[in-house]
């Protein structure tokens, strides 16, 4: 068996991305490297493998790898496992080094790496083996919808005592994802002032996200800030109809669940996390939360809620969720005070619309590679444990 690397799929994402002029400047991102910008040590690793800007240097790329894993950047971490792993039959200690990277990036909360975690705890690769520690490692990447794990821990379970199945539950339940890299905060790229951003949501772990197409037309480029840092995108396929854009970003993220729209009754509470005025209120993620006021939109439009959640600009784009943690629509408008007041004589009081997630799964569906990696609708949970989520999987989306 072999660890499941998100080698191949960084490197896909990185020729596509090639075609849009997404991928940083080699020179510009070699200096912020050497200054020790964690961001751009890990980008700098993937551009000599790929031989963007500069030939192709395994032993360069995995220097900077290292630099960028050793200050926390968990897919650095991965990807220097992956290396060592694919070394392991030469030599014992690779196996070792590989598993203490996975570890390391496991540690932070990526599912993949959970997963061959618990492989090596399985197959005792790298470390003694321990199915109880095994167990554990799939449950919590199972947690996270990714998919081998959930087969695994099926698998494993199987083979397991009921006391020891408890006790792998038991230490699952104590995990919590650590982030050991937190890049300063930057609302424009180096040098460039974007022409315009927003809030954007991952649907997948491996990159794709949604935001509004407002908030992306025409860009040349575009990136997305999440806490873990700023990653190159591209835009894969808009729906300009209903505002929305299905985007690709390079790296590895948490990812939300998209809910069925038509089942959110007239009352629901509702909630968006964003990134609303960052050149006034900052850049750290705000909640705001509400209810679902209206099945339909302006004039009866089908394709919306009006909802109560107050937002502002920059919150365009961001997941109108529901109690359980599943996204039911993506907030795209509110009513315009100066029309309205034109309309009506009166200014109107916090009223604001999303387009359903009916519509979000249209845009997704057609895009075969992404559809099949969308998380399925969760169950209830801890409030709390729902906001931690959606916070991990937001972003400030930049166009230039």
């Amino acid at each position: 068996m072999q660890p499941l690397g998100r080698w191949v799929t960084g490197i896909l994402a990185l020729v596509a991305g090639m075609a849009f002029g997404q991928l940083p400047d080699f020179k510009e991102t070699k200096a912020q490297a050497e200054k020790g910008d964690a961001e751009a040590q890990y980008n700098l690793a993937v551009m000599y493998d790929m031989g963007i800007g500069a030939p192709k240097n395994y032993m360069e790329s995995g220097r900077w790898y290292a630099k960028a894993g050793a200050q926390g950047v968990a897919e650095a971490q991965f990807q220097l496992a992956v290396r060592y792993y694919e070394h392991g039959k030469q030599a014992k200690e690779n196996y070792t080094s590989a598993f203490s990277w996975f570890y390391k990036a496991a540690l932070q909360g990526m599912a993949e790496a959970q997963y061959n975690v618990a492989l090596m705890y399985q197959l005792g690769r790298g470390v003694p083996t321990n199915r109880v520690e095994a167990y554990k490692w799939y449950i919590i990447s199972a947690a996270q919808g990714y998919a081998k794990s959930l087969a695994a821990r099926e698998n494993l379970a199987g083979d397991l005592s009921t006391s020891l199945r408890a006790e792998g539950e038991r230490r699952a339940t104590t995990f919590e994802p650590k982030r050991t890299y937190r890049p300063q905060a930057s609302v424009a790229a180096d040098g460039e002032t974007p022409k315009a951003s927003g809030t954007g949501f991952f649907v997948t772990e491996d990159g794709y996200l949604i935001t509004n197409f407002h908030v992306v037309n025409g860009a040349s480029t575009c990136s997305v800030k999440t806490r873990r840092g700023k990653f190159p995108a591209r835009v894969v396929k808009v729906d300009e109809k209903n505002d929305l854009a299905l985007l690709k970003a390079i790296g590895s993220f948490s990812a939300l669940p998209v809910g069925n729209s038509k089942e959110a009754k007239l009352g629901d509470p509702v909630f968006t996390i964003g990134f609303p005025n960052t050149d006034v209120q900052g850049v750290e993620p705000k909640l705001t939360r509400g209810d679902i006021n209206s099945l339909a939109g302006i004039k009866d439009d089908p394709r919306h809620f009006q909802i109560s959640v107050p937002v502002q600009p920059g919150n365009s784009g961001g997941p109108l969720v529901d109690s359980a943690g599943n996204v039911v629509g993506v907030v795209t408008m509110r009513l315009g005070d100066w029309r309205t007041l034109q309309l009506t004589g009166a200014l109107p009081q916090n009223v604001n619309y999303a387009v359903k997630s009916a519509h979000v799964r249209e845009l997704v569906d057609a895009v075969p590679e992404a559809a099949k990696k969308v998380k399925a609708s969760g169950g209830p949970r801890k409030f709390e444990d729902i906001v931690k989520q959606v916070e991990d999987s937001v972003g400030i989306v930049f166009s230039y």
